[in-house]
């Protein structure tokens, strides 16, 4: 403990874990780079098509942004170990660690290979020509003359890519890699500034003492010291040993608990496993994933448990276009899971809906008062919403049965969203009904008269094989029907600061002692 600030507090005692996994997977993604692309650069020093090809590949991945990268190895990772898991019938995980360490060893190959052809190619041709002339053969030239001349230009390349790498390796929690990246992403949902100071000066950190380190390496091979050499090894094992080593000493988690991309989900993942620690079960997280990702990641077994929202299931999982009555649509789903042997353990209580919202100043103003007022007045305003909204269904069910089109969709950070509207920078949301920011900065919900929206109740899910198990049920039952949309907004709100704590934990701590209240 500090004694200077709960979150810092906090933000320390995550960091064994964070930067043990953000080092494993840099080291692992590295290794492999270079272990494909070195010895690729140099068969195509004197084949100059395989040389073009493998140089225009490397700067091609560069081109991708790295968490479009990193997202598009879990769906194909995914399919491959269904495939192997047919075949073979042996699956692996396609979550977190392998396509984290796929996605930036490709990542880590342009330095490589291009400071390794640089090198090679820039050393005067006379030299070569005496080496040949000495007797060498041309393989003996490359391995004793060509490469140790090279080796200060190629080792300027690994130190390239090992930054790049540490630094790209903080997008890798999305595709549910815990790393440094952890404590930024965390820290933009819950509006966190110091979990999002920490992580970039973590990363900034790592990345720059590597460098120095990778950088006496480079020094002692040009002055042909071993000590140097050998010094800058060592400080390097020494990293990679202090940054595992609580990771082999911590117990391992019995239960994986999942959680998207906003603060709710944050909260009800703190709260899922207080209730684990409560009856002695041992859990770690895995947050930051999208809705796709997340459930793909229980149906294969990747998680245990999580919170999901029946209308985003029943619209991109189902892919249902018509809205049904609550209960039915709980119905259909539970069934439709059960199929999948994914078990719907019971609604929480409360209903985290999409809903267009704006600024109760300009509503009155434009006397607007419903989606269907809106419809006239759109093409004059902005709409704001969320990474994915304007990709989702509910959006097409919205433009379809009112026939929005706005002047303008800007993508926010949900967290920003809510200012932006109170402020006029925007004219209308995407908000969510459980968001307890409606109430603070004063924005109306415009009511759904048409119905376009699906219900979205939070439904607690279970994995499949965790259905039978006693312990892991006996935990989480309790929470079923015990959160009203009162509590989730209030605890929404207190993630921003309003009213107490704001960690994920301690707001979970808090909503167990509000519902030990109400159920007696």
């Amino acid at each position: 403990m500090t004694g200077l600030d709960p979150r810092i507090d906090d933000a320390l005692a995550r960091l064994p874990d964070y930067l043990g996994n953000h080092v494993l997977v840099s080291v692992s993604a590295l290794a492999l780079g270079l272990a494909v692309s070195l010895p690729l650069a140099i068969l195509s020093i004197r084949r100059p098509f395989l040389r073009n090809a493998l140089l225009t590949f490397t700067s091609t991945v560069q081109t991708i942004p790295g968490l479009a990268l990193l997202a598009l190895f879990y769906p194909l990772l995914l399919g491959l170990s269904a495939l192997t898991g047919k075949a073979f019938g042996a699956s692996f995980s396609a979550l977190g660690f392998l396509p984290a360490v796929l996605a930036l060893a490709l990542y880590s190959m342009l330095p490589v290979v291009r400071n390794t052809v640089t090198g090679i190619l820039g050393i005067d041709p006379a030299v070569n020509e005496a080496a040949l002339g000495v007797g060498m053969t041309r393989r003996q030239s490359l391995t004793m003359v060509e490469l140790p001349l090279a080796l200060p230009v190629i080792m300027a390349g690994i130190r390239t890519s090992a930054v790049w790498v540490i630094g790209t390796a903080t997008l890798a929690t999305p595709v549910g890699q815990t790393s440094l990246g952890n404590y930024i992403f965390t820290g933009l949902q819950t509006q966190n500034w110091v979990f999002v100071l920490f992580g970039c000066v973590a990363a900034a950190v790592l990345a720059l003492l590597v460098d120095q380190l990778l950088a006496l390496v480079e020094r002692g091979v040009s002055a042909r010291k071993r000590a140097l050499i050998w010094t800058g090894v060592a400080g390097l094992a020494l990293i990679v040993a202090a940054a595992l080593w609580p990771s082999y000493v911590r117990p391992q988690a019995t239960y994986i608990i999942g959680a998207k991309t906003f603060t709710e989900q944050y909260i009800l993942e703190a709260l899922i496993e207080e209730r684990l620690q409560a009856t002695g079960l041992a859990s770690r997280r895995r947050d930051g994933l999208g809705s796709i990702i997340i459930f793909d990641a229980l149906k294969a077994g990747d998680i245990d448990v999580y919170v999901d929202y029946s209308g985003t299931l029943w619209t991109t999982q189902m892919k249902q276009s018509e809205v049904k009555p609550r209960v039915q649509v709980l119905t259909e789903l539970k069934a439709w899971l059960a199929e999948r042997h994914i078990e719907m353990l019971g609604t929480l209580g409360f209903e985290n809906a999409y809903a267009l919202a704006m600024s109760r100043k300009k509503a009155d103003a434009l006397g607007i008062r419903s989606i269907a007022d809106l419809a006239r007045v759109s093409p004059n305003l902005v709409i704001a919403g969320d990474y994915e909204f304007f990709a989702r269904p509910e959006w097409a069910a919205l433009v379809g049965a009112y026939g929005l089109a706005f002047r303008q969709q800007r993508l926010v950070q949900p967290e920003f969203m809510y200012p932006a509207a109170a402020a006029g920078e925007v004219d209308v949301i995407a908000a969510y009904t459980s968001e307890g920011r409606l109430a603070l900065y004063d924005l109306v919900v415009l009511d759904d008269p048409k119905q376009a929206i699906p219900p979205f109740d939070a439904i607690l899910l279970l994995a499949p094989g965790r259905a039978s198990d006693a312990k892991l049920n006996e935990a989480l039952k309790p929470l079923i029907g015990a959160i009203d949309i009162k509590l989730m907004q209030a605890a929404n709100l207190r993630a921003n600061g309003k009213g107490g704590e704001s960690s994920p934990e301690a707001i979970a701590r808090w909503m167990w002692s509000e519902i030990g209240k109400t159920s007696k």
